[in-house]
C-alpha cells in the first residue's frame, strides 16, 4: 500500500521502515542507484525518493558477510620458466574430475599463464581478474564455469587443524602455501572445487562482470539467487558497513539465505579489505511496493 511517508510504517503494521535502518539516512543512495543502472532494468529519478517510493523493507534476515575482490595479476599470454601455470576455459563437453585430477582433461583450452599455482588458486577463489601482460597490455577474465565440486576453504581447513587461528588472512595463507610447493599443492587439492574462465570486456571504468552486470566497489553483492533474486536491492549492516547494496552477482560459497559477498573492487588495497570482513549482520531485502 503506497503511503503518504513511505519511510514510516502505520503503527499498526509493526512492519519495519526506513528510519529503523541505521545509517539510511547518511547513506550516497545516488552512488546506489548508479548501481542499480547496471542490471538490465530501467531506474530514473532522485535516488532517495527512487528507493523510498518504490519499495519497502523486508524482516532483517540474520546475515553473514565477506568480502571479495578484483585481484590484479602478472601474467603472459604464452608458457615460459616465468609464466609455467595456466588458467584454463571451460572445454565444450565441460570437466567434472576433482582438481587433483583434472587438468588433463583441460589441456588445449589455455587463456593465459600466471607465475605460480597459488595465484591460480587465488583467482579461482574470487572468481575474476585484471591480468597485467608483459607488453602493459591488460586482459580481463571472468567465471566460466566450474567442475561441479563443492568449494572448501583451504584457510578453514588449516584453522581446524591448528595451523592457523581462526583469523587467518588471505595475504599469510599465500606465504604459507608458497613456502612448501608439494605441501601447498596438496592442501589446494583438498578442494575439490576446479574454476574455468572466460575473456571478458567491461566497459572501461567498470568492474568486471558479475552475474547480472558490471559490478560496483562497496554497492554489489554476491548471493544465494535461491534466497535473493539477482536485482534485488539490500540494505546490509556488518562490521562497519551499513549501506544500500545491489544483488548483481553469485559465488559457489555463497550459500543460504542472508549470505552475502560485498565486492571491494580492484587491486591489493581492496583485496585487504575484502578479507577483513567475516562477520555476522543484518540482511534486509527491500521488496517492490
Amino acid at each position: 500500500m503506497f503511503r503518504t511517508d513511505p519511510t514510516r510504517a502505520a503503527p499498526e503494521t509493526g512492519r519495519l521502515c526506513f528510519v529503523d535502518l541505521p545509517g539510511w539516512a547518511d547513506d550516497d543512495l545516488e552512488n546506489a542507484l548508479e548501481a542499480l543502472r547496471l542490471n538490465p532494468a530501467t531506474v530514473d529519478g532522485d535516488a532517495r525518493s527512487f528507493f523510498e517510493t518504490r519499495f519497502r523493507p523486508a524482516e532483517p534476515i540474520a546475515g553473514h558477510f565477506t568480502g571479495y575482490y578484483e585481484p590484479e595479476l602478472d601474467a603472459a599470454l604464452t608458457p615460459s620458466d616465468a609464466f609455467p601455470v595456466p588458467i584454463h576455459a571451460m572445454p565444450p563437453t565441460g570437466a567434472s574430475a576433482p582438481r587433483a585430477t583434472i587438468l588433463p582433461m583441460l589441456q588445449g583450452g589455455e587463456i593465459a599463464w600466471l607465475r605460480d599455482e597459488v595465484d591460480r588458486f587465488f583467482l579461482q577463489v574470487q572468481g575474476s581478474g585484471l591480468l597485467r601482460l608483459p607488453d602493459g597490455g591488460t586482459l580481463r577474465v571472468g567465471y566460466s564455469g566450474s567442475n561441479g565440486h563443492p568449494y572448501r576453504s583451504v584457510g578453514k581447513l588449516l584453522s581446524d587443524r591448528g595451523i592457523f587461528g581462526p583469523n587467518i588472512t588471505a595475504e599469510a595463507l599465500k606465504d604459507w602455501l608458497r613456502a612448501d610447493p608439494a605441501r601447498g599443492r596438496a592442501v589446494m587439492n583438498e578442494n575439490p572445487s576446479y574454476i574455468m574462465f572466460r575473456k571478458t570486456d567491461a566497459p572501461s571504468g567498470q568492474g568486471p562482470l558479475g552475474t547480472l552486470c558490471p559490478v560496483t566497489p562497496l554497492r554489489s553483492l554476491a548471493v544465494d539467487p535461491v534466497h535473493t533474486p539477482l536485482g534485488t536491492p539490500v540494505w546490509i549492516e556488518t562490521d562497519g558497513h551499513a549501506r544500500l547494496c545491489i544483488a548483481q552477482d553469485t559465488g559457489s560459497a555463497i550459500i543460504g539465505p542472508g549470505r552475502a559477498d560485498l565486492f571491494f573492487g580492484t587491486g591489493d588495497v581492496a583485496g585487504l579489505a575484502a578479507g577483513r570482513l567475516n562477520h555476522p549482520g543484518r540482511f534486509i531485502p527491500l521488496l517492490p511496493r
